[in-house]
Parts: C-alpha cells; structure tokens; sequence
C-alpha cells in the first residue's frame, strides 16, 4: 500500500523560507482540501444515512481514533449535547491511551490491536450501534483491530482515512477515503489530513442531527443554555418567531430551558 500521507512534501528547504512564503505556502495545499472532501460526499453521504437511521432505533455512534484523529472525534461528540440538547452519550469520542491522551501523546497507545474493541465492550457496544475509526494514515493498530472486532460482531463500521487501500479502508463497511496529497510538513497529518478529518466529522454529525430533526429551519431550537450567548441567541430565535419582546422572549426561554420547548409551549397555550 502507497501510503501518500506520508510522502515527501512538495515543498522543500522549509526552514530557509520567510514567513510570508510559509503561510502562503500552508494555504494554498490548505485549499486542496475541500476539493478533495466534495470527491467523497457520496461516500458520506451512505454513511449518514446508516448513522440516522440506527440512530432513530435506538443506537449511538462511536469514533475511534489515536493521536490527533482521536482528539477531533472526541471533539465533534462532546459539541453534540449543547448544540443538538442530545443525551450525553448519544456520540462518543474515544481515543487510544484513555482521556490523558486528550492532552498529552501516551506512547504506543495505537499499536495495541485489542485495547479498541476493549474500550468498546467498556461502553457496552451493541448492534444498534455504528463504529466510526478515524485513522489519516489508515494503518492505527488501535482502529483496525477495533474494526474487525465489530464487523465479527455485526456491528456496523465506518471510517475517515486519507490513504486509499489501507486497512482502516479495507476494514470498514462504510469507508471514506479524502485523499489530500502529501503534507506540507512531511508526514505531518495534522495539517491538510486533520483539516479534512474535521471537515467530514462536521458534516456527518450536523447531517445526523438535521435528519433527526434537531434543526428547525436552520436554527439549532434544542441547543443547550450554557451561557449568556446561547441565551441571547436563543431570546432572539423567539422574538423573530413570535414578535413578542425581547424580555418576553427571554423569560419565555428561561422558564422553559430551550427554544423548541418555549415555542411549542406558546402554541399550546395560544
């Protein structure tokens, strides 16, 4: 397997470049990458679809990854609950070495091929639920082993990677491949690798949660009140649905705790 994410960069003798020809240097491989991510949405596309509706049964969503790709899945699940007031656990972030991981690198925590499906069986996986492994290089011990576990299992597999062919790919019943070409750091996949990464985990989670009906038009009605901004926006999301006041709309929010509760209550009593 030609693994590109690490291949040499296209740019070389980096550290005799001025800073202005570094930066733009990022940004224009930078701007490869939703180009390649749109090559993939037919692939996302299957995969939301699948998340949605085991999700509607009952089931949940795991991601798994190492490294930087566990520290983005582990990221996306915990914005679900105050951005969608969906159960915590509903998504799960997991990461190889356990959450001090989240902070600091635990060395060789990827290449244990057991300890994935372990954390799995921690989390009492079922066949409701989907696995998603989130490996840039496609090769992380801790997913593939994690993978085939499920697949013996019947539990349902997906999977972000940047390196068509390789074992994550292989692996997952639902794979997406973004292949982004080589970094401009050699091998450094948390630039355009991570990027991607991120951009898809954003687009599975908010498609997922759109078609569980967790947006009304194009506003986030269940969001959780965590502070005075998410306050504020949500006041202003009734004001403009009932053009009542904004300390009406505001005490409306407050009583009921978020926007879908305050609006469906106002039908009721109007």
């Amino acid at each position: 397997m030609k693994r590109i994410t690490e291949s040499d960069s296209h740019y070389n003798h980096l550290e005799k470049m001025d800073v202005r020809k570094i930066l733009s240097s990022i940004n224009r491989e930078d701007k490869k990458v939703p180009q390649a991510v749109s090559k993939a949405i037919p692939q996302i596309e299957k995969l939301v679809n699948v998340i949605a509706s085991k999700m509607r049964k009952g089931g949940r969503l795991f991601y798994m990854g190492a490294g930087t790709s566990g520290r983005l899945g582990i990221v996306d699940a915990s914005e679900c609950p105050p951005t969608y007031g969906v159960p915590q656990g509903l998504v799960v972030g997991l990461i190889a070495g356990g959450d001090k991981a989240i902070r600091k690198a635990v060395e060789f925590a990827e290449d244990d091929t057991k300890q994935g499906w372990k954390d799995l069986i921690i989390n009492k996986i079922s066949k409701k639920d989907v696995v998603l492994g989130i490996a840039a290089s496609g090769t992380t011990p801790y997913v593939v082993g994690a993978l085939e576990k499920c697949n013996k299992n019947g539990i349902t597999t997906g999977c972000i990677t940047c390196n068509p062919g390789s074992p994550v790919a292989k692996a997952a019943k639902y794979p997406i491949v973004i292949v982004v070409g080589p970094e401009f750091v050699t091998g450094s996949t948390r630039m355009k690798s991570g990027t991607a990464q991120k951009l898809v985990l954003n687009m599975i989670s908010s498609s997922v949660m759109i078609k569980l009906g967790r947006v009304q038009g194009n506003k986030m009605v269940d969001m959780q009140l965590s502070n005075n901004k998410l306050v504020e926006r949500g006041t202003k999301m009734i004001m403009r649905k009932l053009k009542i006041p904004f300390l009406a709309a505001q005490t409306l929010l407050l009583k009921h705790g978020n926007v879908r509760a305050a609006l469906t209550a106002k039908k009721i009593t109007s």
